[in-house]
């Protein structure tokens, strides 16, 4: 153990711990930041193993990166920062999706994110799908399409709290990989790795953190563990903490899984252009041909599909995208693909899921989430902004303000 005693211990090394860390260590106040996996980044995770580029197996892009701090990061660190704007800004390729029906579809989309957004929050909060138009021709596009933004149908999401999120519309890379960024980030703070926290004691005047490797005293925890975690009691409170469990479980996490395939010959598709699938049903994949205008396709499965594919391992996520896409292509083309990387997110047992999304009725769970307890028990993350969920962002802004609330409650024991 890198220590048993220390003023403030973060729960979890990924974008928000990392950046409840870092603000606590410009500080200058003792912290720890004890981590379960045995590496940092968290959801955020770039690797290359046989591929020869750079790959984001967790987040890729910088959402609203005109005022996404990591973006100021990436470049402090060096990092070269891609303004292409993405696929799915433009129409597709025309192959299986007529340009006419793009516009249609999109006509549609438009129209029932204008009807969600002009009046849920005037009204009960309900289903999204509340929205759809009664019959709608793309409706099962559009579910789709709310399976890659939140990781869950549109049923099953709530229609308030797909109103509050706050989009600037202007998406950008990096290069050398968002999860790259994130774990450089947390060089220079104290960490332990590989060592999940199983419970807070809050019953005593300091608090005790119980490890694999043994217990920690601090005065101060910052809990980021994802939302799911925290619905399924992974991390414990004594004295418990009911209120933290029903408001996680009123923030599961969706899923949204990663596919990268090799391509040859990829000269033949345009760069940063996209496929559907299929376009009539919900279950379908979206494919992202030439990121970076590498020779690669970056395959994307959502919501109850990916879930499904989860169960059936690699394999059955290698055969679904192949079916997909030599229906659209021509059975040839299957020679010309193979698979490179893959993470199941929602069997990964440091998170459970993608990111958050919040149930019909349950917006304002994000509020709850993030409320201190005690002033010496704080929490961050995605599940916790109300406006940047689901975004490394909106992680890292909640860890910083964390901290912040940390370093004023330590002040004040200090002068009291």
């Amino acid at each position: 153990m890198a220590s048993s005693d220390t003023e403030v211990l973060v729960v979890g090394a990924g974008a928000a711990g990392i950046a409840a860390g870092r603000r606590l260590m410009d500080a200058h106040i003792d912290c720890l930041v004890v981590e379960a996996r045995s590496r940092l980044g968290g959801r955020a995770w770039t690797m290359r193993g046989n591929s020869e580029f750079p790959i984001d197996l967790g987040c890729g892009w910088l959402h609203s990166a005109d005022r996404n701090p990591w973006r100021e990061i990436a470049e402090a660190q060096g990092g070269s920062i891609d303004k292409t704007p993405p696929p799915w800004t433009r129409h597709s390729a025309p192959i299986g999706f007529p340009l006419s029906d793009q516009t249609s579809f999109l006509q549609a989309l438009q129209k029932f994110r204008q009807q969600l957004h002009s009046r849920c929050e005037d009204e009960p909060d309900v289903s999204a799908a509340t929205f759809l138009e009664p019959l709608g021709q793309w409706n099962a596009l559009i579910d789709a399409v709310s399976t890659y933004a939140n990781g869950a149908e549109l049923e099953r999401v709530s229609a308030r709290d797909v109103s509050r999120y706050d989009d600037s519309g202007v998406n950008w890379r990096v290069v050398e990989g968002y999860g790259r960024v994130i774990a450089a980030h947390g060089a220079g703070l104290q960490v332990m790795l590989g060592q999940a926290v199983r419970l807070i004691d809050r019953s005593g005047r300091r608090l005790r953190v119980e490890t694999a490797a043994g217990a920690i005293t601090a005065d101060i925890a910052i809990v980021t563990v994802s939302s799911a975690l925290l619905a399924e009691e992974k991390l414990l409170f004594s004295p418990a903490l009911p209120e933290k469990t029903e408001a996680a479980m009123g923030l599961p996490l969706g899923l949204a899984d990663k596919l990268f395939l090799s391509l040859a010959e990829a000269e033949e598709f345009d760069k940063e252009s996209r496929l559907f699938g299929r376009t009539g049903r919900s279950d379908t994949g979206v494919y992202h041909f030439r990121p970076f205008g590498r020779p690669q396709i970056e395959a994307y499965f959502g919501g109850r599909l990916a879930a499904e594919l989860e169960a059936g391992g690699e394999p059955a996520f290698v055969d679904f995208a192949i079916g997909e896409l030599t229906g659209l292509l021509g059975s040839d083309f299957a020679h010309r693909v193979k698979p490179l990387h893959l993470h199941r997110w929602g069997v990964d047992p440091f998170a459970r899921g993608s990111y958050s999304y919040a149930m019909p009725g349950k917006a304002d769970c994000r509020d709850m989430l993030a409320a201190p307890v005690d002033d010496r028990v704080f929490f961050a993350g995605e599940a916790c902004s109300r406006s940047d969920y689901s975004t490394a962002h909106g992680a890292y802004l909640t860890g910083v303000d964390a901290a912040d609330l940390a370093i004023a409650a330590r002040r004040g024991r200090q002068s009291s």
